[in-house]
């Protein structure tokens, strides 16, 4: 499939309401379930994508389009929802995703951006030279891969008590 910006609008737009439709509500046994030591919870997930959302995505995409000098990206900081939202409600965490991507994808339509400029180039810190497809490309993927990985932290809670149907959920050993 190749990149369309239309079609992964939709993803993006998606992915506030598919991720409250998920976890709103949800007791605490749900949401801070992890995987096993040093792996994320479905909360600590969306810490990491309102984080990602207020510092990451946007602020690429304005250095890419604006071909200023200096157009290296300042570095991710991947652990940050740890300091920034510890004690955070998943429905805060939920409500301020879907706004502050409602403004990023607001953002993005109001560069009304043609099919040439995507292939303008930032400087990413370990990948060098990106272009602004592979940037949008990758903010659809991140999106998909975190869904994903909610759904696969949240099955596995219920890794033993599925007994013998484990032989047929691979997903409960990924």
């Amino acid at each position: 499939m190749t990149f369309e910006l239309v079609a992964a609008v939709a993803v993006l737009e998606r992915t506030p309401a598919t991720l409250r439709t998920m976890l709103a509500g949800l007791p605490a046994s749900w949401l801070e379930g992890t995987e096993g030591p040093e792996t994320w919870s479905p909360h600590v997930i969306v810490g990491h994508l309102l984080h990602g959302e207020r510092t990451d995505w946007i602020p690429r995409v304005q250095i890419i389009v604006a071909q200023g000098h200096n157009r290296r990206f300042t570095p991710y900081d991947r652990e940050a929802q740890f300091r920034e939202h510890q004690g955070a409600t998943i429905e805060f965490l939920l409500d301020e995703f879907a706004k502050v991507r409602a403004d990023n994808l607001h953002t993005l339509a109001s560069l009304t951006l043609a099919d040439a400029q995507l292939d303008l180039t930032g400087e990413h810190p370990a990948f060098g030279s990106v272009t602004l497809r592979q940037l949008l490309a990758t903010w659809v993927a991140h999106d998909l891969g975190h869904i994903a990985q909610v759904s696969r932290v949240m099955a596995k809670q219920y890794r033993e008590a599925i007994g013998p149907w484990r032989a047929y959920l691979p997903v409960m050993d990924r």
